[in-house]
């Protein structure tokens, strides 16, 4: 099997290269119980899209920074009370797709919820004034700013506060829920399941936003992680600084996040993947304490391998 990274013995003991702050446990801690003392003013409006056993709505509520946030929710008609529930995180730039691709859970009697992350191709509402670039990503935007207002940070919030807003919903099992993405929403699912310790299951598949230093040393800051070679072109051409923007890099990585995750993991991976490398995966799947599977494609890339999504319907039936 041909290899750019490094060989799958090296891959399971890594342990990652990005510096952890050394307040990493307490910014988070500090960051959840901001998010706590908000007052949600949670909205459920009814969507224009139906199906026969779904009742579908658009859900609002107030993130951190007074940002209102928006998902899409999709409940069983008539299903049994209290029931499970399925998260789901978009790819980087994206939203929170078609209202279709839902359904098989919800007629599996499931509810449904699919962020739209702020600042990204979705109709959740960007409230941030950010000190430095703006121009290009979301893992740079706050970057020069307080550590607090990076606004990786907020959205790794707002998918912990969705989890708590679905848990607390009349008609979800608390016990019972489920999360998961491919690409950035693999990485949210991970965040989302650290954040929030009662989730169930995690299903992230071939996930971003892990050991960020690790993509630069291997001259793979192309595509998703562009956007570090240009914050250094722009605004540390020489490197002076390198250390400390790594480290504060360091608050939004999901590896520092993994031990905190309580729920069963499914981690899917691909041994090609040069967007979103197997060692930067390895760095967070490693640290992951809770009961984990890995399923490793060896000849795929940055994409979702046959019967991926087949796999994670089949996992999540243990809810």
């Amino acid at each position: 099997m041909p290899i750019f990274d490094m060989p799958l013995q090296e891959l399971e003991q890594y342990q990652g290269t990005n510096p952890r702050p050394d307040d990493f446990d307490e910014y988070w801690d500090n960051s959840l119980k901001e998010m706590r003392s908000i007052d949600p003013e949670i909205e459920l409006v009814p969507s224009d899209f139906s199906a026969p056993y779904a009742e579908c709505f658009d859900l609002y509520f107030t993130g951190v920074r007074q940002a209102r946030i928006h998902a899409k929710y999709l409940r069983p008609r008539n299903a049994p009370q209290p029931h499970p529930a399925i998260l789901q995180f978009h790819g980087y730039g994206g939203g929170a797709s078609d209202w279709y691709d839902k359904l098989p859970y919800v007629a599996q009697g499931y509810s449904v919820a699919a962020l739209d992350c702020r600042g990204q191709g979705g109709t959740s509402q960007d409230s941030g004034q950010f000190k430095g670039t703006t121009f290009k990503g979301n893992i740079i935007r706050g970057l020069d700013d307080d550590p607090k207002n990076m606004i990786m940070r907020h959205i790794f919030l707002d998918t912990a506060q969705l989890a708590r807003i679905v848990m607390n919903l009349p008609e979800v099992d608390e016990k019972r829920v489920g999360t998961t993405g491919v690409s950035q929403g693999g990485g949210l699912a991970a965040a989302c399941a650290a954040l929030e310790p009662g989730i169930k299951l995690a299903a992230p598949v071939i996930p971003f936003l892990c050991d960020y230093q690790r993509v630069w040393d291997m001259d793979l800051a192309v595509d998703a992680y562009e956007e570090l070679r240009d914050y250094f072109r722009h605004f540390d051409p020489l490197h002076t600084r390198e250390k400390e923007i790594y480290s504060r890099l360091g608050y939004i990585d999901v590896q520092y996040l993994a031990n905190r995750i309580r729920g069963e993991v499914l981690w899917i991976l691909g041994m090609m993947d040069m967007i979103c490398p197997p060692s930067t995966q390895f760095a967070a799947y490693n640290k992951i304490e809770a009961k984990k599977d890995m399923l490793i494609y060896p000849d795929y890339a940055h994409e979702v391998a046959p019967g991926v999504m087949d796999k994670i319907y089949q996992f999540f039936q243990e809810l």
